[in-house]
């Protein structure tokens, strides 16, 4: 008798006009028995998770991520505190630097991403007399130096559209002693179809709007796709859109994102959980919005 799969982590964005229709299939998620709830930071990460805290009673929850240049770190210690306070410790800080567009936008000074949030982690620790229990805090992490800072200030690491073949290459640099201990998931764009192109093409749309970003490109080399991210970068640089999907291999593709029938799907997350890594399924179709994509989730798993 084979043991069932193990069910993901869920990603649930509050979009808004939408945000009770996320908060209850938060709470089948929970109900379903998924091993979480990772809030990004659209729509309000921080205002979704304290609905979370009362709408839910056991599922663990966590930001993935808050930014840490949309407010000062006393106000997001006290807040999380908070959160932490009334979920009854079912709710972990991931913390992150956002990406270059979204901190242009907001017209703030930065510094070094690294100095930036071992900064702001210190001062949110420093405040912890005053706000209470902080909750786990985890770090936005893709390469190496930053996992070394998340093992040395935080309690866990966060990856987005990690390619799965380099990871077990990342954790080796882990310290033993506190890698059991270490909280580790990844974010990964899945869609559910029967047509494994139909959903390679949806997958394919969504990290377009990461390839344009030079981390994740310096990333993604570091994983050995270099051949791929020169291309990538030849073609964003004649702005030729259609170049740079064609330079999505497929071997690049499959190993960073999921798409296939249900079996398929189930059988890439749990090979995800074989890694030490906790899944998150960041869901899309081919034929409807966030909440056509998590019910075609929930019915996998049915």
């Amino acid at each position: 008798m084979t043991n069932a799969p193990r069910k993901p982590a869920l990603s649930v964005i509050a979009t808004p006009t939408k945000r009770r229709a996320i908060i209850d299939l938060a709470v089948q998620a929970e109900e379903r028995g998924f091993s979480g709830l990772a809030l990004p930071s659209l729509g309000g990460t921080m205002g979704l998770s304290v609905s979370l805290a009362h709408s839910t009673h056991k599922i663990r929850f966590w930001t993935s991520i808050q930014p840490i240049y949309y407010s000062h770190p006393v106000e997001t210690g006290n807040i999380a505190a908070h959160i932490n306070e009334v979920s009854d410790g079912r709710f972990a800080l991931g913390l992150g630097v956002s990406h270059g567009p979204v901190v242009k936008r907001l017209n703030v000074s930065t510094g070094k991403p690294l100095a930036d949030i071992e900064t702001y982690v210190a001062a949110m620790k420093a405040n912890e007399k005053s706000s209470g229990a902080l909750p786990p805090v985890y770090l936005a992490t893709l390469r190496d130096k930053m996992l070394s800072l998340a093992l040395r200030v935080a309690d866990g690491a966060i990856w987005a559209n990690a390619s799965r073949s380099h990871m077990a290459t990342q954790l080796a640099s882990l310290e033993t002693h506190r890698a059991s201990s270490m909280f580790l998931s990844n974010m990964i764009p899945t869609v559910i179809n029967d047509d494994r192109s139909a959903a390679d093409a949806v997958n394919r749309r969504t990290l377009m709007g990461y390839v344009i970003l030079p981390n994740y490109r310096n990333y993604w080399r570091s994983a050995g796709y270099v051949e791929e991210m020169d291309s990538i970068e030849t073609a964003l640089g004649s702005g030729d859109k259609d170049a740079v999907l064609a330079a999505m291999s497929d071997r690049w593709l499959h190993d960073c994102t999921l798409g296939g029938n249900a079996s398929f799907v189930r059988d890439g997350l749990e090979a995800w959980f074989n890694e030490g890594v906790t899944p998150i399924a960041v869901m899309s179709s081919t034929s409807g919005g966030q909440v056509k994509a998590i019910g075609e989730l929930f019915d996998a798993y049915s």
